[in-house]
């Protein structure tokens, strides 16, 4: 997939600059957009999926999901939704013209596979941002979906609270005294914890919270995703 990198930013960038000289011809009648084994989409300032190519939709309509209107973060796993979001605050803000970035997509079966992507702005001869061209090439292989499950309300609001102590390093005695529990009481949430998850430890515990998107990316103190919280 390393070697679809430069191509993929090549090509993302004539659309880009394509679209901007022709602002008001359709981007889905470009060439390139019809170019097979590639996915493409036209998102606007706010990252909403506007349109895509045949591959696009093959990728994630499905049949009941159709993902124009739709966030494009909706599209990928929670562990990659806020660096990714970064980025695109770069292309949107001008601090940047186009980025690449290896990401985990998730397609309307909530089966996960890697892709590399690239991003390109769209100014349309004016300095602000006004459409956002994505190029994706994925890999053929599906990533286990078990170790990267889509949301879901798992966490009751004590166990989101002692899973960001956990991942902050705050041992049992403290935890308790912070969240007015007893010493017994963290010790089964944390081994409901570990059931929940699926491990062993609480080493494994961040891990996997970490690689299911359930613990924010980038931010400290530790915090848990809402979304995961009933």
């Amino acid at each position: 997939m390393a070697n679809s990198v430069p191509m993929l930013v090549d090509l993302a960038q004539t659309m880009a600059q394509d679209i901007a000289a022709d602002p008001t011809g359709p981007a889905d009648e470009h060439p390139l957009f019809r170019r097979p084994g590639l996915t493409m989409a036209c998102l606007d300032r706010n990252l909403t999926v506007q349109q895509g190519n045949h591959e696009f939709f093959g990728r994630f309509g499905g049949d009941t999901a159709q993902p124009c209107g739709r966030p494009f973060t909706d599209l990928v796993h929670p562990s990659v939704q806020q660096p990714l979001l970064r980025k695109f605050a770069g292309l949107t803000e001008g601090k940047r013209d186009r980025f690449t970035s290896e990401v985990l997509a998730v397609g309307p079966d909530g089966r996960a596979f890697t892709a590399s992507l690239s991003a390109c702005a769209v100014r349309s001869g004016t300095p602000d941002v006004s459409a956002i061209w994505v190029m994706m090439a994925s890999d053929s292989e599906p990533v286990d979906t078990d170790v990267m499950p889509s949301r879901k309300k798992m966490l009751s609001e004590i166990d989101a609270r002692i899973l960001e102590g956990i991942a902050a390093g705050v041992s049992t005695v403290p935890l308790a005294a912070r969240l007015y529990l007893s010493r017994q009481g963290v010790e089964y949430h944390v081994t409901c914890l570990f059931r929940k998850l699926r491990v062993p430890n609480r080493a494994a515990l961040v891990s996997r919270a970490y690689s299911m998107g359930v613990l924010k990316v980038g931010m400290w103190p530790p915090k848990v995703v809402e979304d995961f919280v009933k």
